[in-house]
């Protein structure tokens, strides 16, 4: 009787087994568009960048990993504020 029971549980992990390794897939990544009224290279933005990322890497997020940040630099144009809305919008289209 317990070869029974052996062999009946062996069975029915060997059904289940490729169930839960397909129910384990990757988490899709995130995209997070940025757009700053500076250029890139301001030491304010500098400093509003690495803390944007450090607070994404402590709540899980890390750049190149499970999340693509997509800056984009206006400088004092900020009439380019529009054109790379636009772009961030149509970029994250093409991936859906």
């Amino acid at each position: 009787m317990q070869r029974r029971a052996f062999i009946t549980l062996l069975g029915g992990t060997a059904v289940a087994w490729p169930l839960t390794a397909h129910a384990q897939q990757k988490e899709r990544g995130r995209r997070i568009g940025v757009l700053f009224s500076l250029t890139e290279d301001d030491p304010e933005s500098v400093a509003r960048r690495a803390a944007f990322e450090q607070a994404l890497k402590e709540l899980g997020w890390t750049s190149g990993g499970n999340v693509r940040i997509d800056y984009r630099w206006a400088g004092s144009d900020l009439g380019l504020i529009p054109k790379f809305v636009a772009e961030l919008v149509a970029s994250a289209q093409m991936l859906s």
